[in-house]
This record gives C-alpha cells, sequence and structure tokens, in this order.
C-alpha cells in the first residue's frame, strides 16, 4: 500500500478523548444503576441454580429469590453458573455488572467488525477502538442494555459469543463454538446455526466446496450436540425433564401478555386480551419467521453477511414465545449497522434509536395485577414498540430487494469471497423505504 493510499493515523488525542468520555459515561451508568437500586433479580437465580447442581437436588424444581423463579433454560446453563458460587453475594454483584460493561464494549466492537471487517485490519486498530469507545458511551444507555444489567442477565455474553464466531477470519477452526455454546444455555441461538447451514448448503451445492458458512454451521452443531449429550450424562434427570417437558412449559417464563415481552406471542397476547396466543402466535411465528429467513439467507449469498445475522438476531427475538426487552440487547449491532448504510435516511436510524433509548415500552400500567391484560390501542403500541420496529425494517427490507429484483442474489449465487458494493446500497434502500412509509 503506498503511503497516499494508506489511511490517516488516528491522533493519540482523539483517541484519549474517546476514552475519557467512554470512562466518564460508565462511571455515571454505574452510578445511576446503584441509585436506582437494582436487584440484580436473574444474576441470584443464576447462582440459586448452581447452588442446587452442587446440591445434588432437582434443578427444575428450584425456587429463588422474592419472585419464586424457577430455572428455565438447558441443564447445561446450571454448569456454566457454578463459578457464581465461589464468591459472596456482594461481591457476584459486583463482578458481574463489571463483567456486564465490559461486554458492551466487546459487543459494540465486534459488531463493528461485522459491518466494517476493513476495520479488523491492523493498520485501523486506533480507528475501531476510538469508535468502538464513542459507540459504547452511548449504547450503555439504551433499555436492553440498562435492563440486562439492573437483572444481571446474561444476553450480553450469548451476543457476544454469536457475533465471535461470525467475524472469525476465513478458514478458521473455532468459528461455531460460540455459537454452539450459547446454544446449549438457551437455545434460540440456534436460528444462526439455520442461517450457517442454508446459506453453506447453497454455496456448496455450487462448487461443492466446502465454505466457510457450511464449516461454522456443522462446527455449531457439533459443539452442541456434544455439549448436551456430556451434560445428560452427567445430569440424566434433569436433562430428561428438561428435553420432554420443561422445554415445552412456557409459562414457567412468565406471562406471555406481560409488556416485558417484546415477541409476536406478546403483542398478540395484549391484542387478543389473553394470556395464550396459542395458534394465532404459532401461525404469525411460522409465516415471519419462514419469510424472514429467507431474507436472511438471500443477504448471506448477496455477501451482505452484517445484513444477514442482524435480520436472523430479530426473527430469533420475534418468534420466540418470550423475548424479554432486555433480551433485545441486539439493537446495538442493528443501530449500528443503519447508521453505517443510511447516509440519505438517517431520520430512520434517529426513529430506531430513540425506540430503544426511550424507555417507552414501560410508560404502560404494567403492575403486578395484569393490566396488559385490558390494554387500549395506545398502550398496545407502547408495549410493542420493539417487534413493530423491526417489523417496519423487515418490510422495508423486503421492499428494498424487490426493487432491485434484477439483481437477486438467487439468480446467480455469488462465492464467499465476490462481495461487491451492493450489500450497502440495499441497505441504503431498505433505510429510504421505510422513511417513504
Amino acid at each position: 500500500m503506498s503511503p497516499s493510499s494508506a489511511p490517516p493515523r488516528v491522533p493519540s488525542r482523539s483517541l484519549a478523548v474517546a476514552a475519557v468520555v467512554w470512562l466518564l459515561s460508565f462511571t455515571a451508568f454505574w452510578v445511576a444503576q446503584r441509585l436506582a437500586h437494582v436487584n440484580m433479580l436473574d444474576v441470584m437465580v443464576y447462582r440459586a441454580e448452581a447452588e442446587t447442581l452442587r446440591a445434588g437436588e432437582d434443578l427444575y424444581a428450584m425456587r429463588a429469590t422474592s419472585a419464586n423463579l424457577a430455572m428455565t433454560y438447558p441443564p447445561f446453563a446450571a454448569v456454566l453458573f457454578l463459578p457464581l458460587t465461589l464468591v459472596g453475594v456482594p461481591l457476584m454483584r459486583t463482578l458481574t455488572t463489571a463483567g456486564n460493561l465490559l461486554l458492551v464494549v466487546v459487543l459494540v466492537r465486534l459488531s463493528l467488525q461485522l459491518v466494517r471487517p476493513a476495520l479488523a485490519r491492523p493498520e485501523a486498530r486506533s480507528q475501531l477502538w476510538r469508535t468502538t469507545l464513542w459507540v459504547a458511551a452511548v449504547v450503555v444507555w439504551c433499555e436492553p442494555v440498562w435492563t440486562t444489567l439492573r437483572y444481571g442477565q446474561i444476553n450480553l455474553l450469548v451476543a457476544v459469543a454469536v457475533l465471535w464466531d461470525l467475524t472469525r477470519r476465513e478458514g478458521s477452526r473455532w468459528a461455531g463454538l460460540g455459537i454452539g455454546l450459547a446454544t446449549a444455555v438457551k437455545l434460540t441461538p440456534g436460528l444462526f446455526v439455520v442461517l450457517l447451514l442454508a446459506a453453506g448448503l447453497l454455496l456448496w451445492r455450487r462448487d461443492r466446496a466446502l465454505n466457510q458458512w457450511l464449516r461454522t454451521g456443522l462446527t455449531a452443531t457439533g459443539v452442541f450436540l456434544v455439549t448436551t449429550l456430556t451434560t445428560a450424562l452427567a445430569l440424566p434427570a434433569d436433562s430428561k425433564r428438561f428435553w420432554t417437558g420443561t422445554l415445552f412449559e412456557t409459562g414457567r417464563v412468565g406471562h406471555a401478555e406481560e409488556t416485558a415481552n417484546q415477541s409476536l406471542s406478546g403483542v398478540l397476547a395484549r391484542l387478543l386480551h389473553t394470556d395464550a396466543p396459542g395458534l394465532w402466535w404459532l401461525a404469525a411465528a411460522v409465516l415471519l419467521g419462514g419469510a424472514a429467513m429467507v431474507l436472511a439467507v438471500r443477504a448471506a449469498l448477496r455477501g451482505d453477511r452484517a445484513v444477514a445475522v442482524v435480520i436472523t438476531a430479530l426473527t430469533a427475538l420475534m418468534v420466540s414465545p418470550i423475548s424479554w426487552s432486555h433480551h433485545w440487547v441486539w439493537c446495538v449491532p442493528l443501530l449500528i449497522l443503519l447508521y453505517d448504510r443510511s447516509t440519505r435516511a438517517w431520520p430512520v436510524t434517529g426513529a430506531v434509536a430513540l425506540a430503544f433509548a426511550s424507555f417507552a415500552l414501560w410508560w404502560v400500567p404494567h403492575d403486578p395485577g395484569r393490566p396488559e391484560l385490558d390494554q387500549n390501542a395506545g398502550q398496545m403500541l407502547l408495549s410493542a414498540v420493539y417487534p413493530l420496529t423491526a417489523l417496519a425494517l423487515l418490510a422495508g427490507y423486503a421492499l428494498a430487494l424487490r426493487r432491485t429484483r434484477g439483481r437477486d442474489p438467487l439468480d446467480g449465487v455469488p462465492g464467499p469471497r465476490e462481495e461487491t458494493r451492493e450489500p450497502q446500497a440495499v441497505t441504503q434502500a431498505v433505510t429510504q423505504a421505510v422513511a417513504n412509509e
């Protein structure tokens, strides 16, 4: 690379300013959480699960905290939570908060690498860190991240595990490990395996060569199966109970109509004034999930990994029976993607950012008396802010693809290295289409 074509060096002062702003923002966040007297309820449940495992008791008969919460994850999760029992509760809470704040930084960095792979190059490292710190200082205040730290949830860890796999270099033997383990803990990341295998098989049909998509998908599947089967051998009774019964007991997680449930199931429960949307949810999940995954696979074949990953994440959140608002930490790569691609439709990025920063879903009554079953139209809109935002973006993307139908990726499948500038044009068209609605 000639000196004239080399990227400009980022002044050390700019990096220092970014670091100061990041530190001030995170410190203010920590103080705000302490002043809000956050209960970190979920990490207390995780600890109770690990203690139950150590005591050799029934994981799925356990109840913890004043909210009488039960274990809802596969048995492997309790194994993962064992380190929480090695320290006292006050220190555990502190370490959990510090760890989640660190994961915010990692999530932003991986999201930037996903959207702009060139930032991973050594010569762009300073720019990557500067941008990471600035973005992290802002997104830490959005509702999904705030609520994740409020409860001590593992959403950031799951998202980082998935993105770590999807930002590995071509040919990496480790890609798939994170998704496999994340799926063994929380199941919903398994939709990324569907994306990987579908895109990989379509590419394989063209040249009969093992590509990165297929390799990562197979690795993730293998890691999930080995982890789950090993856990079943170590914990046969708990594994049998989960995979044959608990898995299907969605009521253990909470009431479908709760405003915190930002999935299609929650929206339909509030719309129909019922706690069991049943077949309505199943039909909507199958139709939307199938259509959205077609869009995700097409984006992958088009060479736009970032769009494929974000669509898959949004799809998993919407079709899951329960997607609490803190599960939507995937708004971080979503916002980075929109900001990077929406040069002419920046109001769309602003509107999406407002949706995740406004805490609008909490403006409606949500007391223990289950007032969500009697919401009016305005309250229903507010309590459906995340799914409606995702649906609008998916519809915009589908419309953009229709407008570029002559360049449909399935008409001529590009190889994994044959990326063009078309993905950026399509994504810009998405935001413009949404803005025109």
